[in-house]
């Protein structure tokens, strides 16, 4: 089984803190976003995952570093690939065109989800879906007889079904995708200027091929803050069971509280200071005198007398004051 994951994008709805790392590599729980969504993925596949497939824009060598030892913590290859122009989805799986054999799933870097169903290798193609609410501002399937997905709809303006696709797809013959994505290229198929991914799943529905819906309990996003924050409060309450690998043995906890779940990475240092529930401590943080709840503190900042909740902090920031519901971006300094 290969996984292609495109993430070329820089995650602008999550700024300031993806100004210095792309957004998948923004850890929830202690661990980047990313990482935590191929753990999801390799949970429901029935096969080992072999390698492990990013498509990234120009991030530098540290970022593809980090990537590559993702993939080979999951005991995987990793490769890296490039979308240089943000010409949409079905390009961006495009780019990883020589994986495109064989088992693959595409698996794009914003979601992350709990799910109770295994990939069949028999099936021709599974298409991840969550039911919602409000489809309207979603991409939604149609399932005709036998649970059998028979067309594909982007934002209806009227009810054609409330299954939403979260941007994870199944396909037992790479190869075929591989035809159709270059089909839509070299006709100059395209939809609000970008190659649609759909469009290659719709030809591939008119040619036989049946895809089926896994449904999914739960679909977390990581595309702002805020519910960056909720994603991070959710999966900590997965991981709550792990409790002893939650705190690394080597931070240092003085006349405090930590109200579980939560996450205290390596180094971290915390001081007369109530911690949590649901806070995510990132390496060598230090915190003193502070009350932090429902938060998000990346590596190597400092907090003193603060009082915060529903927040996110990002990389070497320095906040030495009180306030509540912040979004800090690396290196800040708050007095």
């Amino acid at each position: 089984m290969k996984v292609i994951v495109p993430m070329a994008g820089r995650g602008s709805r999550l700024r300031p803190h993806t100004l210095t790392v792309p957004k998948p590599l923004v850890p929830v729980g202690g661990k980047p976003i990313v990482h935590r969504l191929v753990e999801d993925i390799a949970a429901i596949c029935s096969e080992p995952i072999e390698e492990i497939a990013f498509v990234i824009g120009d991030f530098g060598t540290e970022v593809e570093q980090e990537l590559i030892a993702v993939a080979e913590k999951l005991g995987a290859t990793g490769s890296i690939h490039y979308q240089d122009q943000p010409l949409g989805t079905a390009h961006a799986v495009l780019c990883a065109k020589e994986k495109l054999s064989g088992p693959v799933v595409v698996a794009f870097a914003d979601t992350l989800f709990r799910a109770d169903f295994k990939i069949d290798p028999s099936d021709d193609g599974i298409l991840w879906v969550k039911q919602i609410e409000d489809p309207s501002a979603f991409g939604v399937v149609k399932l005709g007889e036998g649970d059998r997905i028979v067309d594909f709809v982007e934002k209806p303006k009227e009810f054609v079904s409330d299954l939403a696709m979260i941007g994870i797809y199944y396909f037992k013959k790479g190869e075929e995708l591989r035809t159709e994505l270059e089909y839509l290229i070299d006709n100059n198929v395209i939809k609000g200027g970008e190659y649609q991914l759909p469009d290659a799943l719709r030809r591939l529905t008119d040619k036989g091929t049946i895809f089926k819906p896994g449904k999914v309990d739960e679909w977390l996003d990581c595309g702002n803050k805020t519910v960056t924050v909720y994603t991070n409060q959710r999966v900590l309450e997965f991981d709550k069971n792990k409790a002893e690998k939650l705190i690394h043995p080597s931070s240092e906890i003085q006349d405090s509280i930590i109200i579980p779940p939560c996450f205290i990475g390596e180094g971290v240092r915390v001081i007369n200071s109530v911690i949590g529930p649901h806070v995510s401590l990132g390496a060598h943080t230090q915190v003193g005198n502070s009350r932090i709840s429902n938060t998000i503190v990346q590596e190597n900042s400092i907090i003193e007398h603060g009082n915060i909740a529903d927040a996110m902090i990002g990389n070497h920031v320095q906040y030495l004051k009180k306030a509540q519901d912040l979004s800090l971006g690396d290196y800040s300094v708050i007095e």
